[in-house]
């Protein structure tokens, strides 16, 4: 059987191997771990996995495992649109963080997945899903709900078109449910979620408007179960703040 037309090439192929490391555990990966992940033939992977180490992409750790290096992010670092965003939301990020004292969180879209540019955590706040630089499901996110609200309407549809996967029983999964929220995040300018990706918690979310009128990002306070309303404020003026920021200063 042919292979699928995303990873025919040798390009689709490395970044089929290179997204097998998302969710993998910091030990890293073995070269049959990558194989059962990417569905690639052991041959491939194997040649692959070496062109990456002698590029530095990928280190080889203890017990002939695999994990991504620093050349990868440091290429990474490359990339305007999250690492530009960052460096002039960070500060503000940190100001909410001492407000909040919760995981306060900066997202983008890309696809259908939200992107975490950063994310500032309490030792003592409740555990997340995902880590920065990793993707989250836009249904099951307070920043995914905001970025799907004024996301093109074939974002949408992309995002329907595939199962939603349930991680609580609050969980967004179905279309009437998911067009509801985004029209609630899109008219009012915020959302506030509850236990829909981590049990026990609350999600506020509001979004980060560039001097376009475009939402470019979206800011957000995961806490435990109290309550998210009060978080609203903060959340709100927070994704207003970057917004200013992203201004070009007056000539």
């Amino acid at each position: 059987m042919d292979e699928q037309p995303a990873v025919r090439t040798v390009f689709g192929r490395t970044l089929t191997i290179l997204g097998a490391f998302a969710d993998a555990p910091d030990a890293g990966l073995t070269l049959t771990q990558l194989a059962n992940r990417t569905g690639l033939p052991m041959t491939t992977v194997h040649r692959l996995v070496g062109q990456l180490e002698a590029e530095r992409v990928l280190e080889r750790t203890t017990g002939s495992r695999y994990r991504v290096g620093l050349r990868l992010w440091e290429l990474g670092l490359l990339a305007p649109r999250a690492q530009g965003l960052r460096r002039l939301a960070l500060p503000i990020l940190e100001d909410l963080y001492e407000v909040t004292h919760q995981n306060v969180q900066l997202m983008v879209l890309d696809g259908t997945d939200a992107v975490v540019v950063e994310r500032l955590s309490a030792r003592d706040a409740v555990r997340l899903e995902g880590r920065t630089g990793g993707r989250l499901p836009v249904h099951a996110t307070s920043g995914g709900v905001v970025l799907l609200a004024h996301a093109d309407p074939e974002v949408l549809k992309a995002v329907l078109a595939e199962p939603m996967q349930r991680f609580t029983p609050a969980t967004i999964t179905s279309e009437p449910q998911l067009r509801a929220a985004a029209s609630l995040a899109r008219r009012q300018g915020w959302i506030v979620l509850r236990d829909h990706l981590t049990p026990g918690s609350v999600s506020v979310a509001a979004p980060v408007i560039d001097d376009r009128r475009g939402v470019v990002a979206a800011v957000s306070v995961v806490a435990d179960g109290a309550d998210g309303d009060r978080l609203v404020p903060a959340v709100r003026a927070a994704a207003r703040a970057i917004g200013r920021a992203l201004r070009p200063s007056p000539a």
